[in-house]
C-alpha cells in the first residue's frame, strides 16, 4: 500500500502498561495535519487490531506472529512479583524464582510472560485476567509474577511488588501489518527511532518559503557600494597632503596662494 492509500488518520493501539506518550507528542508536533487517535486494546486482543484494520500500528509485547506482521523491539521491562504488604516477600527488596517454590503463583490467561514452566504450586483455576488475579492477591489466595508496567497500573494500597529474578521478562515491540507499510507508518516508525526531522530516512515536511523583504536587496547593494567609495564626504576624492583636497585653480605644487615674493 502506498502513501497515497493511507487513510487521513492514524490509529496507534497499545496493550496495558505501555505508555505512548512521548511519542504522540511528538508525532502532533511534526504532523500536527495528520490526527492521531489512541486504541487502547487488551494483550490478547493486539495483533488481531493490526491484522482487522483496527489499527496502523501497535505497541505490543512479544513474542508475535511474524508471518504476516513487522515488529520492532523497543525495551525490555522488569519482572516483579506482586504480594500482599504484610507478605513474608515484602521484607526483601529482590527476589529469586526459588524463593516462591512453596507459593501459590497466579497464572493468568492473559500472562504477558513466555513461561516454559511458571514457578510456584498452581491455582485451582487460572484467572481470566491480569486485573482479576490482582484481586485474588489482595485476597490472600495467592502471589503474581507481571511486568512492572503492569504492577504499577494495577496498583492497590493493599498491595507492594518486588523484583524477582530467574523469570521471563516482557518485551514490548512496535508491530504492523507488513504489506500496510504505509508512509504515516513510516513516519511513526522514525518518531520511535529518534530519527530527527531532517533524517534522509524520513519524510520531511513541506518547508515554508521565505521571501526576503521588499529593498533589502538594494539596502545591502547600497552598503556594498558605499562600502568600496573612496573615503570623503559624498564620495569625493581623498584629501591630499596637508589634509587639503585640490581643486581647480589650485597649485600644483600644493603651494599657498598669495602675492608674489619681491627678489632682491
Amino acid at each position: 500500500m502506498t502513501g497515497s492509500d493511507a487513510s487521513p488518520s492514524f490509529r496507534l493501539a497499545y496493550v496495558p502498561g505501555v505508555t505512548p506518550a512521548k511519542w504522540v507528542r511528538i508525532w502532533h508536533e511534526r504532523l500536527p495535519e495528520v490526527p492521531l487517535t489512541l486504541v487502547q486494546v487488551s494483550a490478547g486482543e493486539a495483533a488481531d487490531a493490526l491484522r482487522d484494520g483496527g489499527a496502523d500500528a501497535g505497541f505490543l509485547r512479544l513474542p508475535v506472529d511474524r508471518t504476516d506482521l513487522s515488529a520492532i523491539p523497543m525495551y525490555t521491562e522488569t519482572s516483579v512479583v506482586v504480594v500482599p504488604k504484610d507478605h513474608l516477600v515484602a521484607a526483601f527488596d529482590e527476589v529469586s524464582v526459588a524463593d516462591l517454590t512453596d507459593e501459590i503463583v497466579l497464572h493468568p490467561l492473559d500472562d504477558t510472560l513466555d513461561w516454559a514452566q511458571p514457578p510456584g504450586r498452581p491455582a485451582f483455576e487460572r484467572p481470566a485476567t491480569t486485573p482479576d488475579a490482582i484481586e485474588l492477591v489482595a485476597a490472600g489466595i495467592g502471589l503474581l509474577v507481571v511486568p512492572q508496567s503492569l504492577a504499577r497500573l494495577y496498583h492497590r494500597r493493599d498491595l507492594t511488588y518486588r523484583t524477582i529474578t530467574g523469570t521471563p521478562q516482557s518485551q514490548v515491540a512496535l508491530s504492523w501489518r507488513e504489506d500496510r507499510t504505509t508512509d504515516q507508518v513510516e513516519d511513526f516508525i522514525g518518531i520511535v527511532r529518534g530519527r530527527t526531522v531532517n533524517s534522509t530516512r524520513g519524510r520531511r515536511p513541506a518547508e515554508p518559503t521565505t521571501r526576503r523583504p521588499a529593498g533589502k536587496k538594494d539596502q545591502q547593494s547600497g552598503k556594498k557600494a558605499q562600502k568600496d567609495q573612496p573615503a570623503g564626504k559624498g564620495g569625493k576624492a581623498p584629501a591630499g597632503r596637508g589634509g587639503q583636497r585640490r581643486g581647480a585653480g589650485a597649485p600644483k605644487d600644493g603651494g599657498r596662494r598669495g602675492r608674489p615674493r619681491r627678489r632682491s
